[in-house]
């Protein structure tokens, strides 16, 4: 990196604190800070969930997949996300959109309480809470990482660095603030992707050019859609976790339908992000696809390939945009997971456990959002330190193994419960596939891997813990059915097609600062 290179990073953080203190003035209260008061247009709401799927693991995991494997990484990752956003654009936007306009609730666990009860609400949220900061921790490594490939700062410090810009932008801006900076983030990446493209494209001459390049030795089995330990059920069990986790399992993407006027923008906004998941990431992945050819990657696992290609072909300038590119991807999603974890916290843990909570004013509740966005960023980042330790391996591992492994058992309950078809499974079932899934996990990818030579394949580490939660969740709803007229009531009303342009089929009621849903009093874990 030279000086023009840093002049268009430090512009980049600039830029970025500006549009977050830009936003501060668009949020008044909790609903703003959490849902952008369902005023996000549907494109913009796309657009900022297709961004805040991605990150800088892209750009090292992803890209070490892709360099030693090639268009696997494509077919196993984006290609799954694409078909379970478009399915769950029927499926789940509209219902998680609904969730705002008719139950007035600003976090996607805010529900759960009504639909099952309270300690499966919390149970669901520390969990997810938790899992959230391994995950962001994975990302802020990520990041880290591409940085010390480029300007030689330690891991920590590039940790400290991004953090530290992220919190300040997102803390004062919520979603608007986050939605916003993924849109420029999306220019910044498509200029990037695209400069990167034809710079990869223009030195394959020699190798065959575009289409004779497979032909290469040194890209043989590339072209194979699925090889290695990513196969074909490593396939079906990822289509089954993005299915879940693209669509508000992992919360953030959830946010963005909340964020919509309505469930009809909300399903066009999921369409949105479908398209780019399918079309986007194949102009990215090219030039990992083809990287063994023009880069030896340092590390083992491969994940410095795409940063020192990067390195070697960009001229200055340019550089300093994929630069901006890499850190767009990380920031965007880990501000929208800490936007999404202090609205879990905010609104659905501290109510149970403080009776201050369930008495904040807007003002305080504000507040609290804040500091709870602050203090996951921290703790995330503490987190990120420990990334390549022996508890969390290599940053592709927690990203795959901990990341896809435990999201199941904490998703199903709550977006299977959205669902008519499963009205019978309640608070049992919830809780038994949720806890069964978590022992499945542990048991999988610890004491049965280690008691297997060679280890559990990696498909059946991240695949066997849903499909135990999901079989306990629709076994237990059909032995012990628990549905309720209350509950039946509630997934009426989360169903109903007849949507206004503002949900305005339930009349306008005041937001609840208690954290409940509709009239039921709130309640003190027991």
């Amino acid at each position: 990196m030279n000086s023009l290179d840093w002049a268009v990073l430090i512009g980049y953080f600039g830029v970025m604190i500006a549009i977050g203190v830009w936003s501060h003035k668009r949020v008044d209260n909790v609903s703003d800070f959490f849902t952008a008061g369902g005023k996000m247009p549907w494109w913009l709401s796309g657009i900022s969930h297709h961004m805040s799927g991605y990150s800088a693991v892209m750009f090292t995991g992803y890209a070490g997949i892709a360099y030693t494997y090639g268009v696997t990484s494509f077919v196993t990752w984006s290609f799954p996300i694409a078909l379970g956003i478009a399915i769950g654009s029927k499926l789940f936007a509209p219902r998680i959109n609904r969730l705002r306009s008719r139950l007035h609730v600003a976090s996607p666990l805010e529900y759960l309480k009504n639909r099952y009860n309270l300690k499966t609400q919390q149970a669901l949220a520390w969990s997810g809470m938790l899992l959230k900061i391994v995950d962001v921790g994975a990302k802020w490594a990520a990041i880290a990482t591409l940085l010390s490939v480029f300007t030689g700062v330690s891991l920590n410090q590039g940790i400290l660095i991004t953090g530290a810009i992220t919190a300040v932008y997102c803390t004062i801006g919520g979603l608007w603030a986050d939605a916003l900076t993924e849109l420029g983030q999306f220019i910044i990446q498509l200029i990037a992707g695209i400069a990167m493209f034809v710079a990869v494209v223009g030195k394959l001459g020699p190798h065959g050019g575009f289409f004779g390049v497979w032909d290469e030795p040194a890209l043989q089995g590339h072209g194979k859609p699925l090889v290695g330990p990513y196969g074909t059920v490593f396939l079906l069990a990822f289509l089954f976790i993005k299915l879940f986790e693209y669509n508000g399992g992992m919360l953030n993407q959830a946010q963005r339908y909340m964020a919509t006027g309505s469930a009809r923008e909300a399903t066009r906004s999921a369409r949105l992000s479908a398209v780019l998941w399918l079309v986007w990431p194949v102009v990215l992945f090219f030039p990992m696809w083809v990287s063994p050819l023009l880069v030896h990657a340092q590390k083992p696992d491969g994940s410095d390939s795409y940063g020192l290609m990067t390195e070697q072909l960009l001229p200055h300038g340019l550089l300093g945009l994929v630069i901006v590119g890499f850190f767009s991807h990380t920031m965007a999603m880990c501000s929208s997971d800490a936007n999404a974890i202090a609205a879990v916290f905010t609104r659905d843990v501290a109510p149970a456990f403080s009776e201050k909570a369930r008495q904040w004013n807007e003002h305080k509740g504000l507040i609290a959002a804040r500091l709870t966005t602050v203090v996951f960023l921290g703790l995330s980042m503490a987190v990120a330190t420990q990334v390549n330790s022996p508890t969390f391996k290599d940053i592709i591992t927690v990203v795959i193994k901990w990341v896809a492994g435990l999201m199941g058992p904490i998703a199903i309950p709550m977006m299977l419960g959205l669902l008519r078809t499963f009205r019978k499974s309640g608070p049992t079932a919830a809780l038994t596939s949720w806890a069964a899934g978590l022992l499945a996990f542990w048991l999988v990818n610890y004491p049965i891997n280690w008691n297997v030579e060679g280890g559990v394949p990696l498909e059946y580490q991240v695949s066997i813990p849903l499909a135990v939660s999901l079989v306990l969740y629709i076994l237990i709803g059909y032995l012990k059915p628990e549905d309720t007229p209350e509950r039946d009531a509630l997934i009426e009303r989360i169903n109903t097609d007849d949507d206004g342009s503002t949900g305005a089929a339930v009349p306008a009621q005041a937001e609840p600062q208690d954290g409940t849903v509709g009239t039921q009093p709130p309640g003190r874990l027991s």
